[in-house]
Parts: C-alpha cells; sequence; structure tokens
C-alpha cells in the first residue's frame, strides 16, 4: 500500500514536473531567438513570431499561451495530461491541435520518476539516499529539459547546465563525505570527470568544435558528477555509444543519414548516464560473473 501510494505522488509529481519541462523547453528557444536576431543572425521568422510573446518575459514569470493564437491559459488549460486529453489535444481558444509535444514530455517525466524509483539501486530507507533520491528527481526534469532542446535544436543551453551542474556537485559532495573511504571517493569521481567531460574536451579541442559541441562537454561533467563512480560514469560512455550505434548504423545503410549528417549527442549521453545510475551496478556485477 506504501509503495503504491508512492507510485501514484511520482506520476503526479512527475506530470506537473514534465509540464514544467516542456513550458520551459519552449521559453528558452523564444529566448535563444531573440538573442540570435539581436546579434544580427539569421532565424526562423515564422518561428520567432510564433513564439514571440514568450520573449516579453523571463523563463520564470512568463504566463503560458497557446503558440497558435498567444492567448495566455487559464488554470484549468494547464492540468498536466488532464487538460490535453479534455480538449482532443486542441486549443480551447482557437481549436488548433496542440500537438504531441507537451503530453510526451510529462509522460516521459512520470515515467522516469516512477522508474528512477522502481530500480533505485540503493535503499531509501537510509537518510543520505533518500535526499540523494530526491536531488536526482530534481536532475531528471533538468536532463529531460535538455534532452528534448538537444533533439530538437542541437543545443544545451547554459540557462538549463549550470544549474545542472550545480544540482550534480551536492549529489557528488553527498557520496564523498557519506562513505567510509572519501579519498578513494574522490580519486573515482576525479576518473568519472576525466571519462565523461575530459575526453569529449579533449575531443572539442583538437576538432574545434565540429566534432563535437562545447555544451557536450559540460552536460558530461554534470554526469559524472551525479555519477561519481568512475566505473558508472565508463558505462554510461559506453552505453551512450552503443546507442547511437544502434540508431545511426540503420540509418545510413537505409540512406537516411550520411556522414555529414548532425546527430545531438546529448539525448545519447543523457540515455546512458540514466543507465548507468540506475542499473549501473547490475550491469557492473552481471560483466564480472559472467567474463571475470
Amino acid at each position: 500500500m506504501e509503495h503504491t501510494l508512492i507510485y501514484i505522488v511520482l506520476v503526479v509529481v512527475g506530470l506537473a514536473m514534465g509540464s514544467f519541462a516542456g513550458a520551459t523547453v519552449w521559453r528558452l528557444r523564444a529566448i535563444q531567438l531573440k538573442q540570435e536576431k539581436k546579434a544580427g543572425e539569421k532565424i526562423n521568422a515564422k518561428e520567432y513570431e510564433k513564439l514571440l510573446p514568450l520573449t516579453k518575459s523571463s523563463v520564470t514569470t512568463d504566463r503560458s499561451r497557446c503558440l497558435h493564437c498567444g492567448h495566455t491559459l487559464k488554470w484549468y488549460d494547464l492540468i498536466p495530461l488532464v487538460s490535453w486529453l479534455s480538449t482532443g489535444g486542441k486549443c480551447r481558444y482557437c481549436k488548433e491541435f496542440i500537438g504531441w509535444f507537451e503530453p510526451a514530455v510529462e509522460l516521459g517525466t512520470a515515467l522516469l520518476f516512477v522508474v528512477s524509483y522502481a530500480f533505485w539501486p540503493e535503499p531509501l530507507s537510509v537518510t543520505h539516499e533518500a535526499i540523494t533520491f530526491g536531488v536526482w528527481l530534481v536532475a531528471c526534469v533538468m536532463l529531460v529539459i535538455l534532452f528534448v532542446y538537444d533533439l530538437r535544436w542541437y543545443l544545451l543551453p547554459n540557462y538549463v547546465i549550470f544549474p545542472l551542474i550545480g544540482v550534480a556537485t551536492a549529489v557528488a559532495l553527498i557520496s564523498v563525505f557519506t562513505v567510509p573511504d572519501s579519498i578513494g571517493m574522490l580519486v573515482s569521481l576525479a576518473f568519472s570527470v576525466t571519462i565523461l567531460s575530459g575526453l569529449y574536451f579533449l575531443l572539442w579541442l583538437v576538432s574545434k568544435g565540429t566534432w563535437i559541441g562545447f555544451g557536450d562537454v559540460k552536460l558530461g561533467l554534470a554526469l559524472a558528477l551525479l555519477l561519481a563512480q568512475w566505473q558508472l560514469a565508463f558505462l554510461a560512455l559506453f552505453a551512450a555509444n552503443i546507442i547511437g550505434c544502434l540508431i545511426v548504423l540503420p540509418g545510413m545503410l537505409s540512406g537516411k543519414l550520411t556522414r555529414k549528417t548532425h546527430v545531438p549527442f546529448g539525448p545519447l549521453l543523457i540515455a546512458g548516464g540514466i543507465i548507468a545510475m540506475l542499473w549501473g551496478h547490475t550491469v557492473i556485477n552481471w560483466y564480472f560473473m559472467a567474463f571475470i
């Protein structure tokens, strides 16, 4: 009964945080377009006009609006998933189809919350693990925003990356101060940063930013701090590349992708980080039992 209640709470909170994440993605895009226009860069005029109302206030204070008619949405238009279902996915005012983006982000975030609880690797009855889990859920919301944003526009905004690094630092500090061997954990943390951030920094440096963006370097740092252990960092890197191969190779064989096709690595790295966080120890233990 207790677990059922927790799952219900996680679904409700996850849907709400997913709604926040989806709205934040559009607001960040509006800010980006405004900055690019101010800098004299070429932008999509139609997209800018569509998101123009969102550029008139900040990410934290702006009221949600319909992206088609610009109507300020009421509270009953913003109930996660329920509002979308109640109108058949259409705006209540202009009747234009809203799209699948919002419910997908909401459901995805709720699913991530539930899966995180179901597969959390340590007992949550321990105080510091419960705290770590809570901070992880906060990080998950930021990871969802970055995942979607990089997937759509090939960019990892500093507005989210820097707070994520701060949250990840808190997780790393909890790890360092709650283990018997703090020095060993610090060494492992240093190797974790080297694997997930240092490697990408080297690739960015050598390629002068043509292979990967500097945002991937910062995202690697955040994930390295979240995972803390070098074994998990290595697994996250390995998983990200495997997922990338599973996506890219079929696309290249079918001709849909070429060597010049830009593939955002942020979502792959985030997926790898989540896998390592939730199932990393299980995978590593299985590997040692099976092959060593």
